[in-house]
C-alpha cells in the first residue's frame, strides 16, 4: 500500500510540473494545457515502472558498431541543442549526423541488419536535413526531431549504441499527441518544449 502511495504522489508531482509548465507558455501551439488525469492515460507514474530491453542483435561487427556511434552521438547533441533551446547548435549537430550517415560501413552488415538500416537510412537523412537547415525555426526542427527520434529509437533496439540510453515520453507534444526521443541520462530534459518545461515527461524503457 504504502509503495503505490509513493508512486501516485511521483505521478502527481510529474504532472503538476508539466501543467505548470503549460500555463506559462500558451504562446505556442504544443503548449495547451492538460489536467493530471488526462495525463496519467499516457504515462506509467513511477521509475519502477521503466523496463529495461536489450538490443536485437546479438552480434554487430565491430566496424559497423564504430561507424554507427557517431550517429547516435550527433542524435545525442541535437536533443541537447532543443532542451537548451539552442537553434543554431540543433543545426549543427544535424548537420554533423547527416555527414555522419553518409560514412556508415554497411558492408559487414547481416542482412537482416541491413534490411533494419535501410528501412530508417533516409529518413534520417531527410530529417537531419530539415532540422540542420532551419537554425531560425526551432519549432520545425522540433517538428522533425519527433520522426527522428523514432528512426533513431528502431537503430538503438536493433544495433545497440555502447552505451545506456532512456526512452523518454513527453504526453504534451502537438496537442496532446505526445511525442519520444532518447537520452543519455536519466534525468529528464525535455526537448520540446525546453526551459518552459524541462523537466515535464517519464522514463519509460532503458536500453543497454
Amino acid at each position: 500500500m504504502k509503495k503505490n502511495i509513493t508512486a501516485l504522489a511521483l505521478a502527481a508531482v510529474v504532472f503538476a510540473a508539466c501543467n505548470n509548465g503549460a500555463q506559462k507558455s500558451g504562446d505556442q501551439q504544443q503548449d495547451s494545457a492538460v489536467t493530471a488525469g488526462d495525463a496519467m492515460k499516457h504515462e506509467t507514474p513511477a521509475d519502477e515502472n521503466v523496463t529495461e530491453i536489450k538490443p536485437q542483435f546479438t552480434e554487430v561487427d565491430a566496424k559497423v558498431a564504430a561507424s554507427l556511434k557517431p550517429v547516435i552521438d550527433h542524435y545525442i547533441h541535437v536533443k541537447n541543442g532543443l532542451a537548451a533551446g539552442n537553434a543554431a547548435e540543433t543545426a549543427a549537430g544535424a548537420k554533423a549526423m547527416g555527414e555522419a550517415l553518409g560514412k556508415v560501413d554497411q558492408s559487414a552488415m547481416t542482412p537482416e541488419q541491413q534490411k533494419l538500416y535501410a528501412e530508417n537510412e533516409e529518413d534520417l537523412k531527410e530529417h537531419a536535413g530539415h532540422i540542420s537547415k532551419n537554425e531560425g525555426n526551432i519549432a520545425h526542427q522540433r517538428e522533425h526531431f519527433v520522426q527522428m527520434s523514432e528512426d533513431v529509437y528502431e537503430l538503438v533496439k536493433g544495433f545497440g549504441s555502447g552505451q545506456a540510453l532512456y526512452h523518454d515520453h513527453c504526453p504534451m507534444y502537438d496537442n496532446n499527441k505526445g511525442a519520444m526521443w532518447l537520452s543519455e541520462t536519466r534525468e529528464i530534459k525535455n526537448p520540446y518544449f525546453g526551459d518552459k518545461m524541462l523537466t515535464c515527461g517519464v522514463v519509460k524503457e532503458v536500453i543497454k
